[in-house]
């Protein structure tokens, strides 16, 4: 595991000068530590989460108490408080003993920038920022969320219905089940619109920019 380009103590640029590498991780048994308040809901929802991928986690409910042998053996460690003496020590810790570590909104700390993640049956979509703009993230999530209702999932597993029958009935030739599922979706687009605040279109328009450019 690399040491990001800049260290934890550089607070004027704290995240990586390109931004993160975006992975999805097979947590099938490892060892997940999440760091933060029972009534965190942030810490809930990634115990919950990684619970759901099949992880094996630890809550530690009060960081105060962290012992350096909690996480020692920890493939993956989640720290919801905004403590910078806590996550500097974490920070030290995931050096020391190689573990993965996301520190929420402190990225200068962490190796790793969570995901937001948009759920509509079996398709997910993961929206990252970087660890630049969480609450971005979460606004797109929530449009896209609004989007893919019900209806989308009912056709996505309709469509799935269609390869099987597809393979069932064309199992000797490619080209025609690549041509029928291209058929089955064709006409299915999304369409999006972006609105941003007042701020930032008094800004865009004193630097003499055109809507869209």
């Amino acid at each position: 595991m690399s040491e990001l380009a800049h260290s934890p103590a550089d607070a004027d640029d704290p995240l990586p000068p390109r931004g993160f590498y975006s992975v999805s991780l097979n947590l099938v048994g490892r060892p997940c530590v999440v760091i933060g308040p029972s009534d965190d809901r942030e810490a809930s929802e990634k115990v919950a989460a990684l619970e759901d991928v099949g992880a094996v986690v630890r809550w530690i409910t009060d960081p105060a108490s962290l012992r350096d042998e909690d996480v020692s053996d920890a493939f993956f460690v989640i720290s919801t408080p905004q403590d910078a003496a806590l996550s500097a020590r974490l920070r030290a810790l995931a050096d020391a003993h190689r573990f993965l570590l996301c520190t929420i909104d402190q990225p200068r700390y962490g190796f790793v920038a969570m995901q937001a993640i948009v759920r509509a049956g079996p398709v997910k979509i993961g929206i990252s920022t970087g660890g630049v703009a969480p609450r971005v993230g979460k606004i797109l999530k929530a449009a896209l969320e609004r989007v893919l209702d019900a209806k989308f999932v009912r056709f996505v597993e309709a469509i799935a219905a269609k390869k099987r029958q597809n393979r069932r009935e064309l199992a000797d030739d490619a080209l025609a089940r690549r041509a029928a599922m291209i058929l089955a979706a064709d006409g299915f687009a999304l369409d999006a619109t972006v609105t941003y605040p007042a701020w930032f279109e008094d800004d865009e328009r004193a630097a003499g920019r055109e809507a869209g450019a």
